[in-house]
């Protein structure tokens, strides 16, 4: 059983942020491994058998799922090489991120969040599902409420198109799914004491539980979409 991530983990992230050079980094690469890699590996591992119960497509392999430590600093101003944090965007295997819909889980110095969304806008299946709204309104309301988004403190924050038109056939209840630019859902209260012990693993473990509904609901229009697509391939 995870039992938390030990106070080495963000004593070196801080460090990290005061000393964000190559020449520190290499001298204390070891204890990187040590204090941050193995205790984020070791949280993947534990994990993987929810995820794959959500969705056996799942990335399995630490390193796939694991951002980064070194920084693009390309497109940025600030042009420190090393994050003082870490994400880990646990996604389908083999599948370009990009569009998809993930569970994520991010630590370091004063952060820690956690929740479901996409790796960017994907129009198109939020186009689809937009129309099935409309049409079966309560066939996703049924889905939705099965999700006890409240008691667990769960709340969509996702974007949302001001002057969108929503038909009258979309019930309030769903109007900011049918209005959101894409599904993206937080835990609203994470309480940064729960890192020290085995709660932070059951704390993200149900809350991802409470939210699979939502990803194979959207990952279902995902699919649909890919395969009306490779059928449109077919026929030329």
């Amino acid at each position: 059983m995870f039992s938390g991530f030990p106070a080495q983990t963000e004593q070196f992230l801080m460090e990290l942020r005061f000393h964000n050079d190559p020449a520190f980094f290499h001298a204390e690469h070891d204890r990187y491994i040590e204090s941050v890699q193995k205790p984020f590996y070791a949280f993947i591992d534990e994990m993987m058998p929810t995820l794959l119960s959500i969705d056996s497509s799942m990335e399995p392999r630490p390193n796939k799922v694991l951002a980064r430590i070194h920084r693009d600093t390309r497109f940025t101003r600030d042009k420190s090489p090393y994050r003082d944090h870490l994400w880990i965007f646990f996604h389908r295997a083999a599948q370009d991120k990009h569009g998809s819909m993930g569970f994520w889980f991010e630590y370091g110095v004063e952060r820690l969040a956690w929740g479901l969304g996409s790796w960017g806008e994907n129009r198109p299946v939020m186009d689809r599902m937009r129309r099935e709204f409309a049409a079966y309104p309560d066939r996703y309301l049924k889905i939705l409420r099965a999700c006890p988004f409240r008691q667990r403190n769960l709340v969509l924050v996702s974007d949302f198109f001001k002057r969108m038109e929503v038909p009258p056939s979309v019930p309030e209840e769903l109007k900011p799914w049918y209005l959101a630019k894409s599904i993206d859902i937080m835990q609203k209260s994470p309480d940064i004491r729960a890192c020290a012990s085995e709660r932070i693993f059951t704390w993200v473990r149900d809350d991802f539980l409470a939210m699979a509904p939502v990803y194979q609901m959207v990952m279902g229009t995902y699919d649909a979409l890919a395969k009306e697509e490779q059928e449109r391939q077919q026929l030329r």
